[in-house]
């Protein structure tokens, strides 16, 4: 099922170690309502995100908000780390290392349970077996109902499913009109422009292959494409703003929804998640689906060559 995820990095304040304010978890219920009024029913975490301070608000939206948890699924992310042991990042999944993640999660958000858990991103030293050691023990506690996983390529994700009980889910990576890596490897296979994309090749037949859900962050392009950064007059960023504006008014819709259904009319499913906080915005979106089931081919096919500046093979 093709769906919107509303991305929750942006709420809590800054990303310093000081306590969020009031006014934060009014922004936080002010996004949250909006991306219900759009239709969104699944939220995106992380651990890392604002330093815990994005869970720590959504937590006290759900605790404010009355049966609110029964009609929304949660998703959170471990396995970065930040600024330990003189170092600004480093990854862990270790077993002792997801159990206490999700365990502060679980605390920050004031829930016992997440719909999906998803391993941030491939820790070179983890031992596929103790991941699975790891999340078969929090599904038995009742604690994670799903696994997936973000920035993994399909041959990483079929060596962790080989010891996992649990089929994984969901793949998140970042995938927009600007970031095309995803796109440009499918079909540059057998030509030398290939080697400008380091995009794992297969990695979106492995998972279209095996149910796993694309989901898509950084999806409306951080706003290059519908105004929020100045365009250079003649670019392929500014053609394709302009096309993008064209397409909108023809469908008598947003920008924002003709960039999330450029992503849904790819057949492999992709789930866009949006990060951001400002609720006109959010709103902006809710025509995706329906832009996604109207969208031509040539369409199609016309803001992906723009975007790209060039024609393709």
């Amino acid at each position: 099922m093709q769906e919107l995820i509303y991305g929750c990095m942006g709420l809590g304040g800054s990303w310093s170690g000081q306590p969020h304010a009031s006014n934060h978890v009014d922004e936080a219920a002010a996004a949250v309502q909006a991306a219900l009024n759009a239709g969104i029913t699944l939220f995106d975490h992380a651990d890392i995100y604002r330093n815990g301070k994005s869970e720590a608000v959504f937590g006290e939206v759900l605790a404010a908000t009355p049966g609110l948890r029964d009609r929304i699924r949660l998703q959170t992310k471990c396995g970065i780390r930040l600024n330990e042991r003189g170092l600004q990042t480093h990854y862990d999944l270790s077993r002792e290392s997801i159990l206490e993640r999700v365990n502060g999660s679980l605390q920050r958000l004031g829930t016992d349970y997440v719909d999906i858990l998803l391993l941030h991103r491939p820790d070179p030293l983890a031992d596929p077996s103790e991941v699975a050691a790891a999340v078969g023990q929090l599904m038995a506690e009742g604690k994670v109902r799903q696994l997936g996983v973000s920035n993994m390529s399909g041959a990483q994700i079929e060596v962790l499913q080989d010891r996992l009980e649990t089929p994984v889910v969901a793949n998140q990576l970042e995938m927009s009109l600007l970031k095309r890596a995803w796109l440009e490897s499918q079909v540059l296979v057998n030509h030398p422009g290939h080697l400008e994309y380091s995009f794992p090749h297969g990695t979106l037949e492995y998972c279209t292959r095996n149910n796993i859900t694309l989901q898509a962050y950084g999806s409306l392009a951080r706003g290059m494409y519908t105004g929020a950064e100045p365009e250079t007059p003649g670019s392929a960023e500014s053609a394709t703003a302009e096309l993008v504006a064209q397409l909108a008014g023809e469908h008598g819709t947003t920008g924002e929804a003709i960039l999330l259904g450029w992503l849904m009319r790819h057949p492999a499913g992709i789930a866009p998640v949006i990060g951001t906080v400002n609720p006109g915005r959010i709103r902006a979106c809710a025509d995706a689906a329906k832009v996604a089931a109207d969208m031509s081919r040539a369409d199609w096919y016309r803001l992906w060559v723009t975007a790209r500046g060039s024609d393709i093979p």
